[in-house]
């Protein structure tokens, strides 16, 4: 067979297109069925939940397999894929967006309900000094060192490389663990009025992201530890990378705005 006159790849017929549809139809399923107090629980909910789960692994087998052992992955190849996470991340801001344009609605403007002030009435605000202020300087120490990594990956120096890797998912999983502490810790739920909602959705919502961030770059790690990247062949890192930066600038946003000013504290007092 002739090699292409392109430096396009022209993806194969697959199957994971349509089981990734089905499996994603049978998680939404399973999700109301579990939150209805439906009868079937966990012998056919747990199908639904762990589905799209293997079919994205092995899904994602094939492309590592054409990116990797197959050199299916261009240079062409490879800037379509980062401007295509660009856009991923793009529709990710747009769903903190929302969520953010929740909480400023609801505390700009509280309702007489609430008793017209921010944070409500009668509602402990978590300690702004104490774990959320300790998450932001793991999560910007995991930023550092994530970039380092990336740093001595492109200088070829792998000692260095894999120490930054280490440190990054080690700063994750303490983040997600004082997290989890603090929910645990915590003196409302998701439905003591707005500010438990908004609250549980917009820190929540963050957290879910920092595990997968946390996957992801696990696996970049696996994969590098493999001989998977090169130093101008690592489009995987790189977007784990981006993601992880997209989610360190979140953090920051919620820590100003949901922990600071919505927990009571006053910005002039940072000026002081």
């Amino acid at each position: 067979m002739r090699p292409p006159k392109h430096r396009f790849h022209l993806v194969s017929p697959s199957p994971w297109p349509i089981l990734a549809a089905v499996a994603a139809m049978n998680l939404v399923i399973s999700i109301i069925s579990y939150l209805h107090d439906y009868q079937s629980h966990l012998f056919l909910n747990l199908p639904g939940f762990l589905s799209p789960v293997f079919i994205l692994i092995w899904w994602w087998r094939d492309v590592i397999r054409e990116a990797t052992f197959q050199g299916k992955h261009t240079t062409k190849i490879q800037m379509n894929l980062r401007f295509g996470f660009a856009l991923f991340i793009f529709s990710e801001v747009m769903f903190f967006f929302g969520f953010f344009w929740a909480f400023f609605h609801s505390s700009l403007s509280p309702a007489i309900e609430i008793g017209g002030i921010w944070p409500p009435a009668n509602i402990v605000t978590p300690y702004t000094w104490g774990i959320p202020l300790l998450n932001t300087m793991i999560l910007l120490l995991s930023g550092v060192s994530i970039t380092y990594a990336h740093h001595y990956l492109i200088l070829d120096q792998h000692w260095f490389a894999r120490e930054g890797f280490i440190a990054t998912i080690g700063c994750a999983l303490i983040f997600l663990g004082a997290q989890a502490i603090e929910f645990i810790l915590a003196e409302f739920d998701i439905s003591d009025s707005i500010y438990g909602t908004t609250f549980f959705m917009l820190s929540g919502f963050h957290g879910a992201h920092v595990i997968v961030g946390t996957l992801f770059i696990i696996v970049c790690f696996i994969r590098y530890e493999l001989g998977h990247f090169y130093i101008d062949h690592h489009v995987g890192l790189e977007a784990a990378i981006w993601y992880w930066h997209f989610v360190d600038v979140v953090w920051l946003f919620l820590f100003l705005f949901l922990y600071y000013w919505g927990g009571g504290c006053d910005f002039y007092d940072l000026l002081k």
